[in-house]
């Protein structure tokens, strides 16, 4: 990477230049980061160009406020836009294809905690690729619930042919691609293209069906947009919410048979005619909230290094280069962050503890570092006790204050509260969450456990009703398990209500406490998941442990008991009935299981010997 080396580096320069692959002697660039109101642009082509780059991302955020009528729009996750001033450095953070970058001109890399945009400044136009992908990003911040692929893929390509520059905005280009692709391969009957769904195999297979697929929900979406029948997409979905055929939904919302609509779609599409929309840059928005402030060699290092760490392809090198970086900074605080966070997703708590501490020494006001060292607690030890449930909570507090959009620390946070007895600020918290981050499962499954915490089961069988319907198969598994339990939790109360009025003893309810780890299937989970209990009839807190199974008794069925190694100790585990315990991550209960990890919540009955309330394979 071309990296202007000041002469406070001394020979760092050449470990900054080994660090990227390059000659030390590459061409002379200075880094600089342009902040805007919303944005942070790293980039090495100059002020000038940072500052368009900042421009253009504050222009589209208004732009997909107004296309959505929607004054306040989410950043979900956390942004870093990197701007290269050639291909060069650009293929640097390129995925790779048989072990060779390929070639792109943007990219779009999303991770849980953090998202990466980069641009390749030195060819016409980097935004089309981008534009798409960060239009999804978007609209999981602001749009409820799941929507159908062709609107979903049609908005995001809608958005994606926006073109901006300090004047304004034109929206409404359809690209020529779109029709040299309908026109070449044929499109799709309307009814067929609306029943796409996100587990359909034109929509998860590559070939041709798919690229048409694209293309003809783009052009859906333009066409909409020009006949000014978007608005009536409201009516269309809730058509399909009580249950009406899709002909019958889009005869009564746009006025037409699936038929005409077949008809007057090929006509828009080979008319080769489309509106253009001008849309005003709002006001102050190319020219308040600017700053430009330099950026040393082993910053922008640390920024690729970042970029590697969330990337499969990378991570490894990631981590190699974190370690050069602290060669000639020992104290380089984003490389201390991101060696503890690298660590951390190794399972080596030992070393992401050291590396986080010396971050937070560092920088204490950088709010993924709280964030991460709340993470770590969470996956070392749980929260076991009321000074570790103090230590997280003012960690993710303190996060949340640098970063009061950091939607994961409010959904971590709310499991700490809900475990202090604080239910109150526990659904405040995982309900901001959902806020932030509109169509994260994970935080509305969360947020579900912490009502039942709370006690508002009706609010949590709701929500996990809702999760049933997912396109995502074990977020359904898993709402639908818990959805059982909550049943049987709900008859629990009602039959020790009826016992209490008769004079006898209350059973005592389920309270929420620390989590298995759960993780779904292709998106990492945010670590502060917990699972409704049954009624037991030990009594106390509910805790946590993990360990291995050594071996499984079941000679007293339907009571099981389990053998569970956890560092030197090995614990008793009681299941009262193996048909009805809650088990996450397979069908039911075995009396075979040996050698198997698992994360047990359970109540203690004395030193080393509990019963379980739920089983999680590992």
């Amino acid at each position: 990477m071309a990296i202007r080396f000041g002469r406070a580096l001394g020979a760092a320069s050449v470990l900054i230049a080994c660090i990227l692959g390059l000659p030390a002697f590459a061409g002379e660039a200075q880094w600089v980061e342009v902040r805007s109101p919303n944005f942070s642009v790293v980039t090495d082509a100059g002020e000038k160009r940072g500052r368009d780059v900042a421009l253009h991302f504050e222009q589209m955020k208004a732009v997909f406020g107004a296309l959505l009528i929607k004054a306040n729009v989410n950043l979900p996750i956390p942004l870093q836009i990197v701007a290269f001033r050639n291909t060069k450095e650009m293929r640097q953070v390129a995925p790779l294809w048989h072990g060779k970058p390929t070639q792109v001109s943007g990219l779009f890399q999303s991770a849980q905690d953090r998202c990466f945009i980069m641009l390749d400044m030195s060819v016409e136009n980097p935004w089309q690729v981008v534009f798409h992908e960060y239009a999804h990003q978007l609209m999981n911040g602001n749009l409820s619930g799941e929507i159908d692929p062709w609107f979903e893929e049609g908005f995001a390509e809608y958005f994606s042919s926006i073109e901006v520059d300090s004047k304004g905005a034109r929206v409404g280009k359809i690209p020529e691609i779109t029709y040299r692709i309908l026109q070449q391969d044929g499109m799709m009957r309307i009814a067929d293209l609306l029943r796409v769904q996100h587990n359909s195999k034109t929509y998860n297979e590559s070939g041709d069906h798919r690229t048409v697929f694209y293309a003809e929900s783009g052009l859906l979406v333009h066409y909409l947009y020009d006949n000014q029948l978007a608005t009536k997409l409201a009516q269309y979905y809730d058509l399909l919410d009580e249950k009406k055929p899709i002909e019958e939904a889009v005869q009564q919302a746009f006025g037409m048979s699936v038929a005409q609509f077949d008809k007057v779609l090929r006509n828009y599409m080979s008319g080769g005619r489309y509106k253009y929309y001008a849309l005003p840059t709002p006001a102050g928005i190319a020219s308040t909230g600017y700053t430009t402030k330099p950026v040393t060699a082993l910053d922008a290092a640390a920024v690729v290094a970042d970029i590697h760490l969330h990337s499969l392809d990378y991570h490894d090198k990631a981590m190699e280069e974190l370690q050069d970086i602290l060669k000639a900074d020992p104290n380089h605080p984003a490389a201390l962050r991101g060696l503890g966070y690298g660590y951390l997703e190794k399972g080596d708590f030992e070393h992401a503890s050291e590396y986080l501490r010396r971050a937070a020494e560092g920088d204490s006001k950088d709010p993924r570092v709280h964030y991460y060292v709340a993470l770590l607690m969470n996956r070392s030890s749980g929260f076991r006790s009321g000074d570790e449930r103090a230590r997280m909570r003012k960690e993710l507090e303190t996060s949340i204050a640098l970063n009061p959009d950091f939607a994961d620390a409010y959904s971590m946070l709310a499991f700490v509260q809900i475990n202090s007895g604080d239910n109150d600020s526990a659904l405040q918290s995982a309900r901001k969450a959902v806020s932030l981050n509109l169509r994260n499962e994970i935080y509305q499954y969360n947020l579900a456990q912490i009502c039942i915490g709370a006690g508002k089961l009706d609010e949590a069988a709701a929500l996990l009703k809702h999760l049933g319907g997912s396109s995502n198969p074990e977020v359904v598994s898993r709402a639908n398990w818990s959805l059982e339990a909550l049943e049987q939790l709900k008859k629990a109360v009602q039959q020790s209500a009826s016992s209490v009025a008769n004079g006898a003893a209350p059973v005592k309810r389920f309270s929420a406490d620390h989590p298995a780890e759960p993780q779904f299937q292709g998106e990492e989970a945010t670590r502060s998941e917990v699972v409704p209990g049954i009624v037991q009839a030990t009594t106390g807190a509910v805790k946590f442990l993990k360990g291995k199974v050594a071996k499984v008794d079941c000679s007293t069925a339907p009571a099981a008991i389990m053998a569970i190694v956890s560092g030197a100790k090995t614990w008793t585990m009681h299941v009262r009935d193996s048909n009805h315990v809650i088990v996450i991550g397979a069908e039911k209960f075995s009396c075979e299981w040996t050698n198997q990890r698992v994360a047990i919540n359970y109540r203690e009955k004395s030193d080393g010997d509990g019963e379980v309330v739920s089983v999680e394979l590992q």
